[in-house]
């Protein structure tokens, strides 16, 4: 069973009305498509693609004459630019956060980070100055043309914080 058929089976919906809603999607935001296949050829071209800091994401099997190993290459082309950038703005930001607590006067500690998400250890009293700096940190460390929106939640556990 290939991965398409696979999604189609979790999707509940048959291949081909999956196939013909992606033909109309990507032909009503025709920019997404415009924008794989130009990643895709950088990708060939040079090897890697990049993210928006530029950060090099190296794609070895994007000339390979295995098509299944290119497709696959081609998909990694595409989707390493988008996730890449995301871990690059989380990596700055964690950087950035220690030091803004400390000058801050709190005692507040990052944990870890899992996914999109970093998880804190706040005293109950420092709750609210801690999210606004940590929220403020995590929207402005890097510009770009569109706003970065940060959610805080907070709870005795990760899984009530959410």
């Amino acid at each position: 069973m290939t991965t398409s058929m696979k999604a189609t089976a979790m999707a509940g919906i048959p291949a081909g009305e999956a196939n013909t809603f992606i033909k109309r999607y990507l032909s009503t935001f025709s920019e997404i498509q415009e924008y794989m296949e130009r990643t895709k050829a950088e990708a060939r071209q040079y090897g890697y693609v990049k993210t928006l800091l530029g950060r090099k994401c190296y794609i070895p099997n994007i000339n390979a004459s295995n098509q299944g190993w290119r497709a696959g290459a081609e998909r990694q082309a595409i989707n390493a630019p988008l996730q890449g950038t995301a871990a690059d703005i989380m990596k700055r930001a964690m950087i950035k956060i220690p030091p803004a607590l400390k000058a801050a006067n709190l005692n507040t500690k990052m944990l870890l980070q899992v996914h999109d998400e970093l998880i804190f250890e706040v005293p109950n009293e420092e709750l609210e100055k801690a999210s606004a700096l940590i929220k403020s940190i995590m929207e402005t460390v890097v510009k770009l043309n569109v706003p970065l929106v940060a959610e805080a939640g907070s709870g005795h556990s990760w899984a009530s914080a959410h």
